[in-house]
């Protein structure tokens, strides 16, 4: 059996930079351009979405008008629940790709979890109830033609039943059904987000019904997903993309078999998967600052070629979410964070050298002046960003 070929970690981030979008001579002209290459933005932090964007622009400054643009005015992406369920941003015309691609278990789980606090808060509101009161938003939805989640609670009345979250825990909190309600009918497709209520740091989003998004094969869609994936993020393990698309190891190892991508080396990684065997072998050195949930932060289980293991409890919560990062040359070096000021201060893990510096001041500044109109509400710190701001 001949040996297979191994791509080492500095080919994966030379990969990286170029796929990315994040060498300066690699970067974007439209926000579209970076949602398709990157296989969607993360968007369960609103503001991830323009700074993952900004930060592969050509121009940053252009950040939060393109990114409106591609949203509110052309709709040629949109906000959409796929991979683990999550909240992403999307190429519209790949929405059903994405969506026949999630597992219908994932919104059978989230509608088994709803009807569980309904009947915690009153045993009469079963699955019956919650259809009729899905019904009755989605009716009042259409009369009104798009709506906060106050707004369809307040036409609603059977909204504004109240259920407990997380019962027990610290972090419990009491809340109206309509935005649960609302979140739920998203996963199913049958309503979209719409413009936020107030910036683009805001997460909190006016609806409008969803149109039917046209059939695909469901494993042609995962197929299809795991091509792009591969693409943009390769080579990977099979850990990897189930841990990015949340799928079972089943379904990633169906979808693999449907591509035959090559199987690799990747030394202590063990063996992976890649489809394009090139690797661009002279990139100069580049820095960027990127937000918590960035896709570089986000696309992979195994990081170890990108971050040094020691530097993981800084940056990602106990959930695996990961906080603003600062790159150099693909290596996570660092986070930063945004004082009340409007200052940005930072974290560098390693000594970078003073070409390495210069290269991070630059992409500090970068952000900055896209930063200046106000400060930063990040959903996701780093486990250090207390710190770094005390």
């Amino acid at each position: 059996m001949p040996a297979l070929r191994r791509i080492t970690p500095a080919d994966r981030r030379a990969r990286l930079a170029v796929r990315h979008l994040l060498h300066p001579a690699a970067r974007a002209a439209r926000t579209e351009d970076v949602a398709e290459t990157l296989v969607g933005l993360h968007a369960t932090d609103a503001a991830t979405v323009t700074l993952s964007a900004s930060a592969r622009l050509a121009e940053a400054a252009s950040g939060p008008a393109d990114v409106d643009r591609a949203l509110y005015e052309d709709r040629t992406l949109l906000r959409m629940h796929c991979m683990r369920r999550t909240l992403f941003v999307v190429p519209a015309d790949l929405a059903p790709v994405f969506h026949h691609a999630t597992p219908k278990s994932m919104a059978a789980r989230e509608r088994a979890t709803l009807v569980k606090h309904l009947a915690a808060a009153a045993p009469a509101r079963d699955e019956r109830w919650l259809d009729v009161a899905a019904a009755k938003a989605l009716a009042a939805l259409a009369e009104l033609g798009e709506a906060s989640a106050p707004e369809l609670t307040e036409a609603v009345p059977e909204l504004q039943a109240k259920i407990t979250l997380s019962p027990g825990k610290r972090y419990a909190s009491t809340v109206r059904v309509g935005g649960e309600l609302l979140r739920l009918l998203a996963m199913e497709g049958k309503v979209s987000r719409g413009r936020p209520v107030g910036g683009w740091t805001s997460s909190r989003f006016r609806y409008h019904p969803a149109p039917e998004l046209p059939g695909v094969d469901p494993a042609a869609a995962q197929a299809d997903l795991v091509r792009r994936w591969l693409t943009a993020y390769g080579p990977g393990t099979e850990a990897d993309l189930k841990w990015w698309t949340g799928w079972t190891f089943r379904d990633v190892r169906r979808a693999l078999a449907r591509i035959e991508p090559e199987e690799v080396d990747l030394g202590e990684a063990g063996r992976g998967w890649d489809l394009d065997a090139r690797t661009p072998r002279e990139v100069t050195p580049w820095a960027a600052f990127l937000p918590g949930l960035d896709p570089a932060t986000m696309g992979w289980q195994h990081r170890d070629f990108c971050l040094d293991p020691a530097h993981r409890p800084l940056l990602f919560d106990s959930a695996g979410n990961g906080g603003p990062t600062i790159w150099l040359d693909g290596h996570i070096v660092g986070t930063w964070a945004q004082r009340p000021t409007g200052e940005l201060v930072r974290r560098l893990f390693t000594e970078s050298g003073a070409d390495g510096t210069a290269l991070i001041d630059a992409a500090q500044e970068r952000l900055q002046t896209l930063l200046d109109a106000g400060e930063l509400r990040v959903n996701f710190p780093a486990p250090l960003t207390k710190e770094l701001l005390a």
